[in-house]
C-alpha cells in the first residue's frame, strides 16, 4: 500500500509531465494574420496594411480603404490632389488584373507621362522593395527628404501616417537610393482607414 507522500509525489510528478508536455516550447506558434477589418492603433493598422502589400492581397487592402474617400496613390512625395488617381474600395480588389493603362503622374527628371497598368504600377511605385521590413519606421515623421517638396501635412491635414523606410541599398551612392513608403491614414468611428499611398525615393 502507497503512503501519502508516495501518492503526492506520484501526482507532482504526473504534473510536471504534463505541464512539460504543454509548454510553449513544445508547441509551434501560430503565423500573424493580419486583421480582416481596420481596427487597433495607427502603427499595428499601418504593419498589416505593409504585410498585405507584401503579399499582393487586394481583397485584404480594400479592408483598410475608406469607403467614402477611397484610396489614392501617388509616385513621389508631393501629391497633386487633382491629378493623383484615386480608386474606389469596390474597385480595388480587382485592381492588378485591370490591364488598362493609366496615366498615374509624371517620372521625375524628365516629365514624361507615367502611364502604366494597375500591376506594373504597384511593382514600381508601391511596393518595389520589401517594405514590410525596413531599416526604419516613423510615426508620423518624414524620414527620406530629397527634392520634390512633401505637402502630405497639406494635402491630408485630418491625417496621420506611418514612413516604411530603407536607408540606402548600395554603399556606392551613400544613401541616395533610399525608399520610402508612407501609408495615410483617416480615422472615423475609431478606425483608422487608408486614404494614400505615398512612393519616395531621391528626386532631381
Amino acid at each position: 500500500m502507497r503512503s501519502k507522500k508516495t501518492t503526492i509525489l506520484l501526482i507532482l510528478l504526473t504534473l510536471s509531465m504534463i505541464l512539460v508536455g504543454c509548454s510553449p516550447a513544445a508547441v509551434t506558434p501560430p503565423t500573424p494574420v493580419p486583421s480582416a477589418q481596420p481596427s487597433g492603433s495607427l502603427i499595428q493598422s499601418a504593419l498589416d496594411v505593409a504585410v498585405i502589400l507584401k503579399n499582393h492581397d487586394m481583397t485584404g487592402l480594400s479592408t483598410f480603404v475608406d469607403p467614402v474617400k477611397g484610396l489614392r496613390f501617388t509616385p513621389y512625395a508631393y501629391i497633386d490632389t487633382a491629378t493623383n488617381l484615386v480608386f474606389t474600395a469596390a474597385q480595388v480588389p480587382t485592381l492588378l488584373t485591370d490591364t488598362n493603362t493609366h496615366l498615374w503622374g509624371a517620372y521625375d527628371g524628365t516629365g514624361d507621362p507615367i502611364q502604366l497598368t494597375p500591376q506594373d504600377y504597384f511593382d514600381k511605385f508601391v511596393y518595389d522593395v520589401d517594405f514590410a521590413s525596413p531599416n526604419l519606421i516613423g510615426n508620423n515623421v518624414i524620414i527620406g527628404t530629397g527634392n520634390t517638396s512633401n505637402n502630405i501635412t497639406q494635402a491630408y491635414p485630418a491625417a496621420s501616417f506611418v514612413e516604411f523606410h530603407f536607408t540606402g541599398f548600395d554603399p556606392q551612392y551613400s544613401g541616395m537610393d533610399w525608399k520610402s513608403l508612407r501609408l495615410v491614414f483617416e480615422q472615423t468611428g475609431g478606425i483608422w482607414y487608408l486614404v494614400g499611398i505615398v512612393h519616395d525615393q531621391w528626386t532631381i
